[in-house]
């Protein structure tokens, strides 16, 4: 079983690497592989809303989305980690994220489904519950378990330092983690004794006039 731990910021090594990183360590613990991508600073462009990706099997875009969601594919779990900008989810993560699970799904190549995933943002004061309640809707809309912690997955600081000295933080990271890591075990279980996750229902698109 391996997690997929997702840096949203454009700083690689920063506050939500620490909290990610505190993730990481604890998911070792637990027996479960883990792997920290970093989004990174290069250009991303938003979706066109072109739905070429039902037609060529990935996102028209030639950039490091359709790279990223051959890798994600491989992974049980995914963590998706923020710094709070204004009140949401870094500029470097929403377009990036906004593409790869539209495409992944348009596509036909629905692995999102039924794997869990968990959202974390760091920020310095505030914001933080406005960007999780953004990044959580990815899971929703893909039928993923949302999973918790013991509070928001949130840390606070300015410098990697001090989200380290969130203590209250740093332990909800560490539960987070231990909740996912019971959550896989208990999914292996169940598709080991005969019990998998319900069929997928053909997608009814809709509006509000018909």
């Amino acid at each position: 079983m391996k997690v997929l731990l997702i840096n949203g910021s454009p700083h690689e090594k920063g506050c939500t690497y620490t909290a990610l990183k505190e993730i990481a360590d604890q998911l070792e613990k637990e027996g479960i592989g883990s792997e920290i991508y970093h989004i990174g600073t290069e250009a991303i462009r938003p979706c066109l809303a072109c739905r070429a990706c039902a037609k060529i099997g990935k996102c028209i875009i030639n950039d490091k989305v359709n790279d990223f969601v051959n890798k994600a594919e491989e992974f049980d779990a995914y963590v998706i980690g923020s710094p709070v900008h204004y009140a949401s989810a870094s500029g470097v993560a929403v377009p990036f994220l906004d593409r790869a699970f539209f495409s992944a799904f348009m596509s036909g190549r629905d692995f999102f489904r039924s794997r869990p995933g968990a959202a974390v943002v760091s920020a310095r004061r505030a914001g933080t519950t406005a960007t999780l309640d953004q990044l959580n809707k990815y899971f929703q809309i893909a039928e993923m378990p949302v999973i918790s912690g013991r509070y928001w997955n949130m840390v606070h600081g300015g410098t990697p330092e001090e989200v380290r000295q969130d203590k209250e933080g740093m332990q909800n990271m560490r539960i987070l983690a231990k909740n996912l890591a019971y959550w896989l075990k208990c999914k292996e279980a169940a598709a080991q004794a005969g019990i998998l996750p319900p069929a997928a229902e053909p997608v009814e698109f809709t509006n509000f006039i018909r």
